[in-house]
């Protein structure tokens, strides 16, 4: 039987809050446990791996599963978060890959170099679709995924809406291209862009249909990823809602909605996706 697990982001618990002192790891793994979250991702590049060491324990104590992003500046970077992801037992890595030739052709070797790494130590990867990363924008990526059939992605499609500062209604056009990217996933990230804004608050009568839209594409995304999955497959998604300056903060750098409740709200219609599409199987 497929699972559905549902991730939170430790960077999207930062609060960044102008008069409020940070909450610890501690009370932040506590936190997603107690809101019945399936797991913890963590953002490192290698030079923070000693540090990120120290949350392995949390981890255990609560019982969370851990996903990796990973920042490599370098084709040698990746190795050192690989061997952390193994020994923290990751679900995977995923690459928001540091090292950007402009010249698609020239980022074959370059994936295929950090595929092989992740291939020798035991550990799948995958690359997200990010901005200031080698899959910077969308064409760049559809021609490097068709260049590279063996290059499997983690779809955090606010990036491609504000690269492209795509119109509503989503045209043909666009639509096709962010279906070659949904077949390509194998994790989703949960996040509503605008054509200007790459996080907007979800209850604004404003944003309704980009969020409508972007509830669409993880509903067409995840339906995807069912059809050509095996029956034992594992999905992951990702609620990754940044902190200020992700989140659009007012002139007293407070933040204009609660980002731990729009997390809780992703969650639940990402479990209401995938039942309907249990129920529907």
């Amino acid at each position: 039987m497929q699972t559905l697990k549902i991730f939170q982001s430790l960077w999207a618990m930062e609060q960044r809050h102008p008069f409020l002192e940070e909450p610890t790891n501690e009370e932040k793994f506590e936190k997603i446990k107690s809101a019945g979250f399936d797991g913890i991702c963590i953002d490192l590049a290698a030079h923070e791996v000693e540090d990120f060491k120290k949350t392995q324990p949390l981890f255990e104590q609560h019982k969370l599963e851990c996903m990796v992003n990973a920042f490599p500046y370098a084709l040698d970077e990746l190795n050192p978060v690989l061997q952390l992801a193994k020994d923290f037992d990751a679900c995977f890595v995923n690459i928001i890959g540091g090292v950007m030739p402009v010249d698609f052709r020239d980022g074959i070797p370059v994936v295929e170099k950090w595929m092989e790494d992740g291939e020798s130590i035991g550990m799948d990867v995958l690359f997200e679709t990010h901005r200031d990363s080698i899959l910077n924008d969308l064409y760049y990526t559809l021609q490097l995924i068709e260049a590279v059939p063996e290059m499997r992605l983690c779809a955090d499609l606010s990036h491609f809406v504000v690269d492209r500062e795509m119109w509503t209604p989503i045209s043909d056009r666009d639509q096709d291209y962010i279906n070659q990217i949904l077949d390509r996933s194998d994790c989703f990230q949960g996040r509503v862009a605008s054509r200007e804004q790459i996080q907007i608050q979800l209850d604004f009568p404003q944003h309704q249909v980009w969020v409508d839209i972007f509830k669409e594409w993880w509903h067409e995304g995840i339906k995807r990823w069912k059809k050509r999955n095996s029956e034992d497959a594992t999905l992951v998604f990702l609620c990754e809602l940044g902190p200020p300056g992700y989140a659009i903060t007012d002139a007293q750098k407070l933040e204009l909605s609660d980002r731990w409740q729009e997390a809780l709200q992703i969650k639940a219609w990402i479990q209401s996706i995938w039942n309907e599409l249990e129920e529907s199987a």
